[in-house]
């Protein structure tokens, strides 16, 4: 028997920074993004000498432990050593762990915390525990965020976990979030208009995050007002797409970036503003780098009859252009009798 699980990556069109605590506890923090059709992979197989066997196709690590065995953080699989400490995946016989991501860390989409949402949802289905969304959502965050300290927000964790449009509220005390009833008309045209594309250059969200928290807690008014003019525009954002208002959402996605670049000065760098300059003056409406920022990944929203031209200029540039698609799950988990996969 094999439990399998995927969990999707997402797209942040404005909030990201408003998400990092301390900020949401004292001010309430919120997000608007969407899940694509780029996944974080698991696969596990349980078996009965007390053995645990972790193989990540993306690091080319593989890794093996005695179940007693105590798992030490130290660099390598360390997300997915916190998550079989977490959920007593050591309290059993044994497992195979195979692992890969459609996209690497440090891209911004993500798929760290993508990943982290499918082991917990590979470990509860091998534990057979009964978690809610909201649940694996937390502990997924509970596990990034404080068991291996890693700086970030609580966004990721809950747009992969629930999947689809989603305007995330992020409060003192709980985490909300609102799906969005997105038309079909809309989404399309979303998808004819807006632009991926992979700038070459990945990096440590967590130096960008430390700088950013570290301004906020200092006060600085630059910083300050960038979070607040960032959470008015997520919000201006939502509305601008639920009233079909989509031109105006393209332009709202490059005002959101220039309020989100005055949160560090690391968010952004002169490869970064060259490319994203040449697009708009080949004609996107406006745009920004997903995630912590640094590199990864240019969104960008161009009318359709423009979009080949914005995309020849980005290319000539050295970036690679990304299909994509938006998916309405979350995360998903499902188990395989052994017998489908044998050959005749």
């Amino acid at each position: 028997m094999l439990i399998r699980a995927k969990a999707p990556l997402r797209i942040s069109f404005a909030g990201g920074g408003t998400d990092v605590p301390p900020y949401p506890e004292k001010e309430g923090g919120c997000v608007l993004s969407a899940t694509i059709n780029k996944y974080a992979y698991g696969t596990l197989h349980p078996r009965d000498d007390g053995q645990i066997s972790i193989e990540s196709l993306d690091f080319g690590i593989s890794i093996n432990y005695n179940v007693d065995e105590d798992l030490i953080y130290d660099g390598k699989l360390d997300l997915v050593k916190a998550a079989i400490k977490k959920l007593g995946g050591q309290n059993g016989a044994g497992f195979n762990l195979f692992l890969h991501s459609d996209a690497p860390p440090g891209t911004g989409l993500g798929s760290s915390s993508a990943m982290m949402v499918a082991l917990v949802g590979l470990l509860k289905e091998f534990k057979n525990m009964p978690l809610t969304d909201y649940e694996i959502a937390h502990l997924a965050y509970v596990i990034e965020r404080k068991e291996l300290k890693i700086d970030g927000g609580l966004q990721d964790q809950y747009a992969s976990t629930f999947g689809g449009f989603n305007f995330i509220e992020f409060l003192k005390d709980r985490v909300i979030v609102n799906p969005l009833k997105i038309n079909q008309d809309v989404i399309n045209e979303l998808e004819h208009n807006l632009l991926l594309c992979y700038t070459g250059g990945t990096r440590l969200s967590a130096k960008i995050i430390e700088d950013q928290v570290s301004r906020y807690e200092r006060g600085e008014e630059e910083a300050l007002q960038g979070l607040r003019q960032l959470k008015e525009m997520t919000i201006e954002m939502k509305n601008a797409l639920l009233q079909r208002k989509l031109n105006e959402f393209g332009e709202l996605l490059g005002h959101a970036w220039e309020n989100k670049k005055k949160l560090s000065s690391k968010i952004t760098n002169p490869v970064i503003e060259e490319m994203y300059n040449e697009a708009k003056k080949a004609g996107a409406l406006g745009g920004k780098i997903t995630g912590a920022g640094g590199g990864g990944y240019l969104l960008l929203y161009c009318p359709f009859e423009k979009k080949h031209k914005v995309a020849e200029r980005l290319r000539n540039l050295g970036g690679a252009i990304t299909d994509f698609a938006f998916e309405f799950y979350g995360l998903q988990t499902w188990r395989v009798n052994d017998q489908w996969n044998m050959t005749t």
